[in-house]
This record gives C-alpha cells, structure tokens and sequence, in this order.
C-alpha cells in the first residue's frame, strides 16, 4: 500500500452496491457461524492439534527466512516494497500468511457440511482480513508518511476518523460527498422533465443532430440508485452518446420513497413505466419504443415486457438489458445466509421502517467485501491521513435511495422461488409473467469481473427470452460495463453467433473486439430505431410541456 490513493477509486468502482444485499445478512448469523467455527475446533482436537503444528512447521521457515509464502497475484495490500525487501516486514507479512493459509487450511479438513463450510470460511475471511498487518500503525506505508508530514498524517487520520464516527455510522468515508453537485458538476446533459407522476420523472434530453431517429429510446435505470449514472460525466455520459448518435433519449428518474410510500410494489413501478412509455410515445408520434434497463431496472423491464406480451401490447420493439439478473440462483456471500429465516426478518425489518434505507444496503455490502470497501480506505483515510478519493462513480454510488418495503419484500421472494424461471409463476398488474412469450429483439451486456451480477446468470437470464437475443461480454467489472465509452486501450468485448445453453461453451466459441462495446450497440440500436427525421424545434408537446430543466427534481431528494 503506498501513500498514493490513484487506485483506490478504481478498486472500489468494481464494488459498487447491486441486488444482493437487498437480502441481507443479521449479526447473528455471523455470530452463530463464529459459534459453529470455535464448537468443531473442540469436537475435533487431534485435528485442530494438527494443524496447529503445521502452523508451528510454517512458522519456524517464516524466521528462518526459508518460506516461500507471499501474497496472492491479486492481493494488493502488500504492494509497498518494505513488505518483500525488509526481512522484519517480510516476516511479519509471512506470519500473517501462514496463520490464515492454516485457518482456511483447516476449515476446508473439517468434518463441516458444504454450506457451514462456506459459512466458516466467509467468517474467518472477516476475522482475518481485520487483522493484517495492513491495518495496523505497523503499515511500512503509514511509517513512511508519519515521518515525512512529521506526524502530521496520524492527526489528520484521526481528524477523518472522528468525522466518519459522526457522520458516516463509523464506516471509512469512501469519496468526498461535497466534491460533486448533482445538475452542476454531475448530470448536466441538457433537458427537461416533460412527465411527472408520484413515482417518477421523465426526462427528455435535448437533441444534438439535424436528425434524428423516429423511434425513440426509454432508459429505465435501478430503483436502488440514482438515475444520473447515465449521465455522469461528459465523457462517461451514455445519454450524450445516444444524443450523438441520432437516438431520441428519454431517462426515467425515479422517486425516492419514503415511510409514505411502503406499498409501492413492482406492480406500481410498472404502472408508472407504462404511463412514461404513453408519454414518449405521444411526445414522438412513434406507435412503439426501444427500452434500455440496467440491473433492478432491468428486472422491472423484463416484468413489464410479460405483462405486454400476457395484454398483447405491442408498444416495445427492442430492450436492452445492462448487467441484469432474472435467474436468482446466484452463488454469492450473502447467499451464504440466504436461509428462511434471514429473509423473513429481512422482509419484517422493512416492513416495520416503511423502507430499506440505501445506507444500510450499502453497509451490507461493504462487509462482503471488506478489503475494498472497507480497509483500503481506513488505510487510506486513517493510517496515511489522506483525504477520500475525489471520485465521480463512487459519488453517485454513495448517493443512495430507498426501497419500498412492498417491493423490497417482491425481491426478496424472488430470491426465495425464483419466479421468472417458470410460466406464469409471478403476476404484476393483475397478468401472469411468461418470459418466452416475450419475442423482441434482446441486446444483454454483461461483465467478465462482475461479481455482482456474474455474467453467467446474465447469460441464463438471456436465454429465457423468445426473441432473438445479442449477448455481449465486456472485460469489465459492474458498473465499468455500463460506463464504457469509446476510446479506452484496455477495453474488449465478446460476440457470439448463437446462444447454446452453457454460458462457456458460448464463451469458448465468441469472436472477441476491441474498443467498448457501445459501438457494438449503437450499430444494433440503429438498426432497429426506425428512419431519421427532422429534428424536433423543441422539447416536450403541447400536451407534454417541458418543465423543469435535467436533471428534475426527484434526483435531489434524500
């Protein structure tokens, strides 16, 4: 770790908040895994004897400077050049090594069923990464920046760590929350708000071109964050792209709910969409539209498509889907605890509140994976006495909303039975949901180092559509899938020709590219946005006057 925090931003944005702590965990859950862990070590002492003595083994190379031991490829907590050139360091660091190597060591030989294995190695994972060396005043890299800020750096560190104490529920400050202004610095692309209901705004964008396409584009972003990560920055900005390249681009914004708005379910996000699809298209004067959905988005997309396939509406042609999960059979962290139990009082506990609270969301997730979103930035901010990283994606990340406890409990429930898998399982507005009766063209993103929504439940997600469906796999992570813009050296994608059922068969047999995969898209998109058009003189219609300038209203609400 050095006293440089470049990198930071960048490991935290392959972290950004998803779907899976919508389930949650509970503190008793990890305490009765830690229970489990120091119960089997007593059942089991020749074992745990055993292994201690291999410890002993390890550890007497460790000081004898004959150990081989050195951190994983993809372990950047020990990247200072104290930690393999100083001999002290250097055992320290191995000590460390060989302690967790044993403890895993010995959790993966005990006599634990699949699951409470899985349990005890993501407990021992907390514990351990808590303790390394890293994190403590010992980091060669805090040393280094204690002597030249002559002490400096630690009163600074505890300055941060005060403030975090008080206005962050004592998690490590990931981004600095007064850098950026939504509407000034962030979300800037010009438009109006030409539709408003109790759930959400409508935003039409200005068009750039003398032409534009005749069949317009409709992004319906996430209800677990802000709408704007379509519109971040200039250069990261889908919306301008779209508007680049001819598209007729409409962004929903959705509400925020609060207490009030505790029975809002799928069925009203939906009903709402249904009333911003009517809008668009009078707006228009196109009979149909594309939609574009992105995670929770896109499983409100996916439903709303069944219900119009289950009414025979035909008011979509062709959907996107960004990053976006409808098999939930997911081998994640939080699955770990995925048991009746854990999701009953995940769904008592919103219920009780009237909402999920983001911040909680958030907190969840950060300890499924505490090295990124936790102890690099206590290295950073408290032992190096840095400032949080001035970042424009973890910004909008920490930017969180609420949930609805109706719709919380849906996805939950979803979790449980996985309704989209099966005809008819699940009903919104009053139609069951058959995806395979959905027969429109379908353009599926996914990212190779999405650990969030793994690509192959994207894949499989895919393939229960009946229309003709483009997957494409980008060499990213989450939220880097969606914000791609052209122009980045290190950016490829993957294509293929057909869709067979094994997501590495397909991968074994895809075409790759390089560049960002928007270009890919845009070509797609194109073809099916009908024939250009002078462009309109002004935003909205007479009957949808444009209103409030973007980014509306709505966005701003906490």
């Amino acid at each position: 770790m050095t006293n440089k925090n470049n990198d930071l931003p960048q490991q935290a944005a392959e972290s950004t908040l998803g779907l899976n702590p919508v389930i949650g965990f509970r503190g008793k859950d990890i305490l009765t895994s830690a229970r489990m862990v120091l119960m089997q070590a007593l059942k089991q002492p020749i074992h745990s004897t055993k292994h201690v003595a291999r410890f002993g083994l390890q550890l007497k190379d460790v000081v004898l400077g004959s150990s081989e031991l050195k951190p994983e490829s993809d372990d950047r907590r020990f990247t200072d050049p104290a930690w393999s050139q100083n001999p002290l360091y250097k055992r320290y660091m191995q000590t460390y090594l060989a302690w967790r190597k044993e403890l895993h060591d010995w959790i993966d030989t005990s006599s634990l069923s699949e699951q409470d294995t899985s349990r005890a190695h993501f407990v021992i994972s907390l514990m351990t990464e808590a303790m390394s060396p890293t994190n403590t005043l010992a980091n060669p890299a805090a040393v280094k920046r204690f002597f030249e800020t002559g002490g400096k750096s630690l009163l600074d560190g505890l300055s941060h760590l005060a403030k975090d104490l008080v206005n962050n529920g004592g998690m490590p400050s990931q981004t600095d929350m007064t850098a950026f202004e939504v509407g000034k610095s962030l979300a800037t692309t010009e438009g109006a708000v030409v539709f408003r209901n109790e759930v959400l705004e409508l935003i039409q964008y200005k068009p750039v071109t003398e032409q534009v396409l005749s069949r317009p584009l409709l992004v319906v972003p996430p209800q677990i964050n802000k709408f704007y990560v379509f519109d971040l920055s200039p250069e990261k900005s889908l919306a301008r792209f779209c508007l680049r390249n001819g598209l007729q681009t409409f962004i929903v914004s959705w509400r925020n709910p609060t207490k009030a708005h505790r029975e809002w379910g799928l069925s009203t996000y939906i009903e709402a969409l249904k009333e911003a699809i009517d809008v668009v298209c009078s707006i228009t004067g196109s009979p149909d539209i594309n939609t574009l959905g992105a995670c929770s988005g896109g499983i409100t997309t996916a439903a709303l498509l069944g219900h119009f396939a289950a009414s025979g509406v035909n008011k979509i042609n062709a959907v996107t889907q960004m990053v976006s999960v409808l098999d939930f059979t997911l081998d994640t962290q939080v699955a770990l605890f995925a048991d009746e139990k854990t999701l009953e009082a995940a769904k008592r506990r919103s219920y009780q509140s009237g909402v999920l609270e983001g911040k909680d969301m958030a907190k969840v997730f950060a300890w499924m994976r505490p090295n990124d979103l936790i102890w690099n930035y206590w290295v950073n901010n408290y032992l190096l006495g840095n400032e949080p990283p001035v970042f424009d994606i973890l910004y909008w990340n920490n930017d969180t909303t609420r949930l609805p406890a109706a719709f919380h409990g849906e996805l939950v429930e979803m979790f449980k039975t996985n309704p989209l898998l099966r005809p008819n399982a699940l009903e919104v507005c009053g139609t069951p949901i058959d995806l395979s009766k959905v027969t429109c063209d379908l353009y599926c993103v996914a990212g190779t180092t999405d650990h969030i929504t793994p690509w192959e439940a994207c894949y499989k997600s895919a393939l229960l559509a009946g229309g003709k469906v483009e997957f494409v796999l980008s060499n990213s992570g989450h939220i880097q899938s969606i914000l791609n813009p052209p122009g980045n050296p290190k950016a490829r994608f993957m294509t293929g020709e057909d869709m067979p059922s094994d997501p590495k068969l397909w991968q074994e047999r895809a075409t790759k590219h390089a560049d960002s995969w928007w270009l890919h898209w845009q070509k797609w998109i194109t073809a099916r946005s009908g024939e250009s058009k002078k462009t309109p003189s002004s935003l909205g219609s007479k009957k949808y006057p444009a209103g409030e300038a973007a980014p509306g209203t709505y966005v701003h609400e906490r």
